[in-house]
């Protein structure tokens, strides 16, 4: 039998507690995989196209969608997406919270495959796609900046 202590801090199934930082740490963990195979292993099919695109985000995203569903009721009233300071309400809830960087894991994550398989298919080299990794890994769509930019400059200087 399931059940989750949705007002604490731990999600309990049976016997087994996971609390909210084992959650982060985890999913952490398993974008961080996806992403040292985009590095190290960018031409292999499960490294370049299986996890970062279909696997790592069905599986961040199922657990995002528990999220949502277990913490939604203690979304205070006021929080939302209208505002800023909504947001900031809304993000007061640690289980809504640990949702939001999930939701940034899995993105972050589908565009870096989509950034290598790309970068191979425009002919552009890896080390210079390691560097828009390393920058879409810590700073999303700045990093997908970089590799636009990069692409169009390799554009220009074929033709």
């Amino acid at each position: 039998m399931v059940h989750y202590a949705v007002g604490g801090q731990h999600l309990r199934r049976d016997e087994t507690l996971m609390s909210l930082e084992t959650v982060f740490t985890l999913c952490s963990g398993v974008a961080l995989l996806g992403w040292i195979g985009l590095v190290a292993a960018p031409r292999r099919a499960l490294t370049r196209d299986i996890m970062p695109s279909v696997l790592v985000p069905l599986l961040l995203g199922s657990i995002y969608a528990s999220l949502i569903f277990l913490f939604s009721s203690e979304a205070p009233s006021e929080g939302g997406f209208g505002t800023l300071a909504s947001v900031k309400t809304l993000f007061g809830v640690d289980g809504l919270l640990l949702a939001g960087w999930i939701h940034y894991l899995a993105f972050d994550l589908f565009v870096g495959g989509w950034i290598v398989r790309d970068s191979q298919d425009h002919e552009i080299s890896h080390v210079l796609v390691v560097v828009c990794l390393f920058f879409t890994l810590m700073t999303g769509p700045f990093g997908l900046l970089i590799y636009l930019g990069l692409r169009q400059t390799k554009r220009f200087r074929v033709s």
